[in-house]
């Protein structure tokens, strides 16, 4: 069933590190806390309530530190022939884990549609023509027509697994950019299991949510209706669509965010990756003048063998005659 209202309007909250006492002023968003004396995390208690969703599941972490450094040292050192030679060198900076959290959404999708359906056959005709000698000859081809039939109905299919951003920090854009996950991994929230991590609590409107879901449960009914399509061919698809049984729940996801810096003017490029699958995903930047000089030397090049070709095709026409 759909989760009521959730949803925290950004304030602070003072608590005490678990581990030294320390009072530490945080965002209302936040379920964990890192103390910047001991360097401990500690939990964020929230009381549960209709606007405060307590997170339903977690995918945990797979990916730990080390082994994210040294995929995005790979993936910047990989990044191709036309990137800012300083980009190769960039630095990692302000790198860290967090479990952002995701509505998980389902529904029954139904769309009443109507469209124009093609079925091909194909005829054997008889036909005159020339042949090489001028000769009129009568001869044979098959051809292909499509006839066209009107046809209208209902497809229903369950929507399932859909996942839309609840966290302003990484908008439903940039999650979509690190997925999939893998949901068999799925665990039941337990507290226990952030411990060492940063965890952000739902922090975008249900309602904003649930409409961002359902707009790509209607691209999902779309697909799903293209591929139901008979027939060889169809064109004129209309349909209307709706959702009923819906479900969302509240999941945290792991996904590592970072910086590189490079070049001398400290230019920085945001880099991402999947916490379970190791995926990156990052705007790898461009060098124009790198691309300008591959372009005119392929010019270049190109120029040079048409003069080549020109100058032996010269020479051996002065050799013929």
């Amino acid at each position: 069933m759909i989760a009521e209202e959730p949803i925290l309007q950004s304030a602070e909250l003072e608590i005490r590190c678990d581990e030294c006492g320390a009072s530490l002023v945080v965002k209302d968003s936040s379920l964990t806390a890192r103390c910047p004396y001991c360097a401990s995390t500690s939990l964020v208690e929230h009381a549960l309530s209709a606007d405060r969703p307590r997170p339903e599941f977690i995918i945990p972490f797979v990916w730990g530190m080390d082994r994210v450094r040294q995929k995005l040292r790979r993936w910047i050192g990989s990044s191709g022939l036309f990137v800012p030679s300083a980009f190769k060198a960039a630095a990692l900076e302000e790198l860290h884990g967090i479990y952002v959290p995701a509505w998980l959404y389902g529904a029954v999708g139904s769309a009443d549609y109507s469209v124009s359906i093609g079925e091909e056959y194909q005829r054997v005709e008889t036909y005159t023509t020339t042949d090489s000698k001028g000769r009129t000859v009568i001869r044979t081809r098959v051809r292909t027509y499509t006839e066209w039939r009107s046809l209208s109905g209902r497809y229903e299919s369950w929507l399932m697994d859909l996942m839309v951003s609840a966290s302003r920090g990484l908008v439903n854009a940039d999650l979509e950019s690190v997925e999939p996950f893998d949901l068999r991994a799925m665990k039941r929230y337990d507290p226990r299991l952030l411990a060492g991590w940063s965890a952000e609590g739902a922090s975008l409107e249900l309602d904003s949510c649930l409409a961002e879901a359902r707009h790509e449960a209607e691209a999902r009914l779309g697909q799903e209706l293209s591929g139901f399509m008979p027939g060889d061919s169809y064109v004129d698809l209309s349909y209307s669509s709706e959702f009923s049984e819906e479900t969302s729940s509240l999941v945290l996801l792991p996904v590592w965010i970072g910086v590189a810096r490079y070049g001398a003017k400290g230019e920085q490029v945001r880099v991402l990756l999947n916490g379970q699958t190791g995926d990156v995903v990052g705007s790898v930047p461009k060098s124009w003048t790198k691309i300008l000089l591959f372009a005119f030397g392929v010019l270049f090049g190109l120029f040079g063998l048409f003069a080549l070709y020109s100058l032996s095709t010269g020479l051996l026409d002065g050799a013929l005659r």
